[in-house]
């Protein structure tokens, strides 16, 4: 029998991914599916010191770009290692909130990083371990922004950037998704909840059957 899907979800913030990572969850959970949530930077204990430093230590704000970079990879590093690729193995599907493409889009393009050198540091990170589907939310950067206002929780350091930052997130983002058809889909993320996580699975019940068979 197959092995079941790597499946990652990527956008920017506020563009609803963790809504629908958690939706995709739910139906697995519903039908019997054996599946495991991750999430990036984090995952691990490792992962998660490493995601309080990147996002909410105080003395981050002069954290610069390439520091950032290495510890995104470090986090994923271990995540891939110690989590995703023996739940793979064992048999379960994994769905990750965030991958390398964020870093691809967010530190190669929005910050301006050597790509070539970003996507060296990915493969170092993850080897072999590449998502079967990737669902890339596409909101404009003023819907992002409100979303995340209307959220009563503290803004982290990537949540603090810019809008420009964020209109060459959405430009990247859109950008793979053309360049990777097979591999990366893009949905209108300013469509209602519903509407969207309709289309996921009956996208992901398509192409992997082994999502829709008992087990």
């Amino acid at each position: 029998m197959p092995r079941l899907p790597f499946i990652t979800f990527e956008g920017s913030e506020g563009c609803g991914k963790s809504t629908q990572v958690q939706r995709l969850a739910e139906r697995l959970d519903q039908s019997g599916v054996p599946y495991l949530v991750t999430r990036e930077p984090g995952g691990t204990p490792i992962g998660e010191t490493i995601r309080e430093l990147l996002q909410f230590a105080p003395h981050n704000s002069t954290m610069t770009s390439e520091t950032e970079l290495l510890l995104f990879e470090a986090s994923r590093s271990q995540l891939v290692r110690e989590i995703i690729k023996p739940a793979l193995e064992r048999g379960v599907c994994v769905i990750a909130d965030r991958f390398f493409d964020s870093t691809t889009v967010y530190q190669g393009a929005a910050r301006r990083l050597d790509r070539e050198m970003v996507e060296r540091l990915n493969v170092f990170a993850v080897g072999d371990c590449v998502p079967d589907i990737t669902f890339v939310l596409d909101v404009d950067a003023a819907t992002a922004q409100s979303r995340m206002q209307q959220e009563p929780r503290k803004a982290d350091r990537m949540e603090q950037q810019p809008a420009e930052f964020y209109e060459r997130v959405r430009a990247a983002y859109r950008e793979l998704a053309a360049r990777e058809p097979e591999r990366v889909v893009l949905i209108d993320g300013s469509r209602n909840a519903d509407q969207i996580e309709k289309k996921i699975w009956n996208m992901l019940s398509s192409r992997f059957p082994t999502l829709t068979t008992s087990h």
